[in-house]
């Protein structure tokens, strides 16, 4: 069967719009529906001088995908279409039509997710707490989220996300760890068909606190907590110093990494695969993939938008969706 996957084409002035509207011309192996403004997407593909019809779609009728064909569900309008800029009054449009699919996702309308990429300041601007689409999703759905984000040879999850780093010491705790691994370890086997995920586990200080000179938090909170998950049979390695975890020796026999916050890890899988790289939220009810950067104000419009992250977000959702239902990727 053929995965149905819902698109929200993200903050409107960037170039989420526009790498919507660059499926129509691709192979895809899943059917996409795109929720948003269909004027917008009317007005960005006229921009761009693209022949694509837009179709309608509302629920009911089938999803599937046809070349120079999009089919797009209307579930908000937005107050500015206007490529490269930010406009605050736009921060309930992108909400909203966050809300729309994944409620549809909930209520089984789709088999998952995509997220196109939106401006947490912009959002914030218009006097609404966003910390980003992980804590979003997760409030209107609940369960354990955890960031992990995907690229060719490496998968790195988050002990913390969208946190300020002197926060981060104080966020690092042994049941928050647990139940981050947890989540981890059941998801790896869950939805990435993994029977006995191997995870490396990063210090949150250099060389991993040098036994104590250098911190205390990987003997008072992290080892504990690793020890206590390895008598419950997970396959965990650490804590390691964040420094040499990453050399492709120690990566060659392991299926993901936590990292102890955002900066840790992230950029270094995003120069191993910026472009390839795909955001995965774990720990939900549903299946939600999205794109490795942000929303690139200064492309919008201009037809030099690569599509290459929305893709592998849309081909990583639909092997998630066929490992989860146990149907050959």
């Amino acid at each position: 069967m053929i995965p149905a996957l819902v698109l929200t084409t993200g903050e409107p002035g960037g170039i989420g719009p526009d790498l919507c509207l660059q499926l129509a011309s691709q192979g895809l192996l899943a059917h996409v529906v795109v929720a948003g403004d269909l004027d917008l997407l009317d007005l960005r593909s006229r921009l761009l001088g693209l022949s694509i019809e837009l179709e309608t779609w509302q629920p009911g009728m089938a999803c599937s995908t046809t070349a120079a064909h999009l089919r797009v569900w209307p579930v908000a309008r937005c107050v500015d279409p206007a490529a490269g800029t930010l406009n605050p009054a736009n921060a309930n449009y992108v909400l909203e039509m966050l809300t729309a699919a994944t409620h549809a996702c909930q209520e089984g309308l789709f088999d998952a997710l995509v997220t196109g990429p939106v401006n947490k300041g912009n959002i914030n601007a218009a006097g609404i707490t966003f910390t980003g689409h992980t804590e979003f999703i997760a409030g209107l759905t609940g369960g354990n989220p955890v960031m992990l984000l995907a690229a060719p040879g490496l998968r790195v999850a988050l002990a913390t996300t969208h946190l300020a780093l002197s926060r981060v010491p104080a966020a690092i705790t042994r049941e928050g760890l647990s139940r981050t691994l947890s989540v981890l370890d059941t998801d790896l086997r869950r939805r990435f068909g993994i029977s006995h995920p191997h995870i490396l586990v990063a210090g949150l200080n250099p060389h991993a606190g040098e036994n104590g000179h250098l911190g205390h938090e990987e003997i008072d909170i992290i080892e504990p907590a690793l020890e206590e998950l390895r008598r419950e049979g997970l396959r965990l390695t650490g804590p390691l110093p964040a420094d040499t975890l990453f050399l492709p020796p120690v990566l060659a026999e392991a299926d993901a990494v936590l990292a102890m916050y955002h900066d840790q890890g992230l950029p270094v899988l995003k120069h191993l695969g910026f472009g390839r790289a795909v955001n995965v939220t774990l720990g939900l009810p549903i299946i939600r993939t999205s794109v490795d950067h942000g929303t690139a104000l200064d492309l919008a419009g201009t037809g030099q938008a690569d599509p290459g992250s929305l893709l592998a977000a849309i081909e990583l959702a639909r092997k998630l969706v066929s490992a989860t239902q146990g149907a050959p990727t």
